[in-house]
Order: structure tokens, then sequence, then C-alpha cells
């Protein structure tokens, strides 16, 4: 009877092994599948953070192109109407201050030109086009282009003296260049060098 007794016992012992033993790989497959779960969930944010960023970063392109068309779209309009401010004031300087005074219809046609001349650089300010008249100052080869250099200034080199034809910016951006004289320095004055004009 005893080793009936000691069969179930040993036969139970078995099973319950057998179940511990199924139960273990079931166990070990849950924690990879939780695993590559939480991998997969990590990558998939990480994924949607990036086309958020990425969405982001399109709609600021797109607003700074709107704002640069709506502020640079009249640039090459613009250029012809500074040639039209050049000549109002060709026209200005043309005529002597005596002439002026003596003759009525002198006087009111150089009125009228001035009055057109204030209306466009007012025009011009709303626009946000700005003249550049870098007289006295020294050249800055993004705004200015040198013409030719000019001895015994008593200036130190590379500082406009002259201005052939003004230049403009719109927004802060070059619209046309200055065309300048610039002082070129000698041994007896300031600055002793002369400044590049290629540059």
């Amino acid at each position: 009877m005893s080793e009936e007794q000691n069969k179930p016992a040993d036969a139970e012992v078995e099973p319950t092994a057998a179940k511990d033993a199924a139960a273990a790989p079931e166990a070990g497959s849950t924690d990879d599948r939780t695993a590559k779960l939480e991998a997969e969930v990590a990558s998939l944010k990480d994924q949607l953070l990036r086309a958020m960023a990425e969405t982001e970063n399109t709609r600021r392109r797109a607003q700074r192109d709107r704002e640069d068309a709506s502020k640079y779209a009249v640039s090459s309009f613009a250029k012809e109407l500074v040639t039209v401010a050049d000549n109002l004031r060709r026209a200005l300087d043309a005529v002597p201050a005596e002439g002026r005074e003596q003759d009525e219809m002198l006087k009111g046609l150089t009125v009228g030109v001035e009055a057109t001349e204030r209306q466009l650089f007012a025009a011009f300010d709303r626009a946000g086009i700005k003249r550049i008249d870098p007289t006295g100052e020294m050249f800055d080869p993004n705004f200015h282009q040198v013409m030719f250099e000019i001895e015994h200034t008593g200036k130190p080199a590379g500082t406009v003296v002259q201005i052939l034809q003004p230049g403009y910016t719109i927004h802060g951006r070059l619209l046309r260049e200055a065309m300048v004289g610039v002082a070129k320095g000698g041994p007896n004055e300031p600055g002793g060098q002369h400044v590049d004009t290629k540059a």
C-alpha cells in the first residue's frame, strides 16, 4: 500500500513540475512581448514628435516665405522707381538758384518737382525703402561700390567723400549699391593706406 501511496504522490509532483515548466516559457514570452510593444510605442512616439517638429518647421518656413514675398515682391519695381528719384534730383540740381528766383515759371516748375520728389520719398518710406547716403562714412563693400579714389582729401583712407549715385535698401536688404568716390590715403594723411576697391 505504501507503493500505491507513493505512486500517486509522485504522479502529482510530475504534473505540477510540468505545469511550472510550461508556465515559465509563457511568462518569458509575455515579458518579451511587453518589451517589444514598449519599444514599438517609444519608436512611434519618437516618429510622431519628429513629424510634429517637421510640420512646425514647415509652417514657420511657409510663414517666413509669405512675409518675405510681401516685403520684397516689389524689389524689381522699386529698382525702376529709384532711377526716377535720381532723375528728379538731377532736374532739381540743374536749376540754378538765380534762375529760380528770377523766373516765376521756372520757380513754379521747381516747386512742383520738389513736391513730386517728397511724395516719392514718402511712398518709399511706407514701402520700407531707405536711401543710402554714406558721405563721411567708411567704405562698406556690402552697400557701396567704389568708382574712384581721391587724393589729398584730409580724410582717412576709405572714407566716402563723394557720391555719384545714392544707394537704396528695402527692409534692410540691399536694393542698389551707392556709387561712391573714397579718400585715398597718402603718407601724410590719416590712414596712410588705400582702400581695396575690388572688395
